[in-house]
């Protein structure tokens, strides 16, 4: 038998391989939860970037970022986590009336 040949058949033979991050885990689904904030004409930039932090405890900065995307796209997602803080996040966003909504997956 021909070397050249029995090295390119093996060469092509696929390997079986196994992803770790295509397997799920309770805990992934926990963490597939995510808070969007939606625009609205109701509120000043300082009113909401004030809430958005009270809300995430980020700084100022990450804070002007979400609500200048908020601003000019329509929406901003301002948290991903699990579900129980998801619906923290959303309720002090919430406290001064600003939509909110929690997506999963």
């Amino acid at each position: 038998m021909n070397l050249s040949l029995a090295l390119g058949w093996t060469a092509s033979i696929p390997n079986p391989v196994t992803k770790q991050s295509e397997q799920s885990t309770d805990t992934d689904l926990l963490d597939a939860c995510r808070v969007v904030l939606f625009n609205d004409e109701e509120h000043s930039f300082d009113e909401v970037i004030a809430q958005i932090i009270k809300a995430i405890r980020c700084s100022r900065q990450k804070a002007e970022k979400h609500t200048w995307e908020v601003h000019t796209r329509g929406r901003s997602i301002v948290y991903a986590g699990p579900i129980f803080q998801c619906l923290k996040v959303s309720s002090i966003l919430e406290e001064i009336a600003l939509k909110t909504e929690i997506q999963t997956g």
